[in-house]
């Protein structure tokens, strides 16, 4: 039962995150607001003990998860073949880049703070 409770934990902050983020036309997703509410909320014990117990239900049966992805890849193998080394390309390309604006964001953060 507390399985059960701990999932409406979760799903009422997100639905608060949503209803937050459309109605007040913030900048941040309705996931993250959400995410952030249930960080505030995780302070008690009656909202702690149920999503301790639905987080560790949904994380033993994380790999559950992946099916749908492989299943797609293998729907796909012919746009994979095709399109493969581009999007590899892509994927290790636009890492790169990410990895290099947050170093060059934190160096810059770094140098501001020792000013």
């Amino acid at each position: 039962m507390q399985g059960l409770q701990g999932l409406a934990w979760l799903l009422v902050m997100q639905s608060a995150g949503e209803l937050l983020s459309r109605g007040l036309k913030l900048p941040f997703p309705g996931p993250v607001i959400g995410m952030l509410l249930l960080l505030l909320a995780l302070r008690w014990q009656s909202v702690r003990l149920p999503v301790a117990v639905c987080a560790g239900f949904l994380l033993s049966h994380l790999s559950l998860l992946f099916v749908p992805v492989g299943v797609g890849v293998m729907t796909h193998l012919d746009l994979l073949g095709h399109f493969g080394v581009r999007m590899l390309a892509v994927i290790v390309l636009s890492t790169w880049v990410g990895l290099a604006v947050t170093a060059v964001l934190l160096r810059g953060a770094k140098e501001c703070r020792d000013a």
